[in-house]
């Protein structure tokens, strides 16, 4: 997930991540976007970006539902 501090859309975002990871192991990672120009542009007024084996699924708002299935068929299941 790209994400920048203070993001109540973040904040969010990760605790739907968090309780689809709870019932559906799979590594989570976040990055912060704040500092780095590149990232910025990419992703800055687009917080957060939610990323499934590299392919861009969730901007702004996570769908709890959807996530469990992307990581589901990520997972092979």
């Amino acid at each position: 997930m790209y994400s920048r501090p203070r993001c109540g859309l973040c904040d969010r975002a990760r605790e739907v991540i968090l309780a689809v990871s709870a019932r559906a192991s799979f590594e989570f990672d976040e990055v912060n976007v704040e500092g780095d120009d590149d990232l910025e542009s990419r992703y800055g007024l687009r917080v957060p970006v939610v990323l499934v084996d590299g392919e861009e699924l969730f901007e702004a708002a996570v769908d709890e539902a959807l996530l469990a299935s992307a990581v589901a068929r990520s997972a092979g299941g």
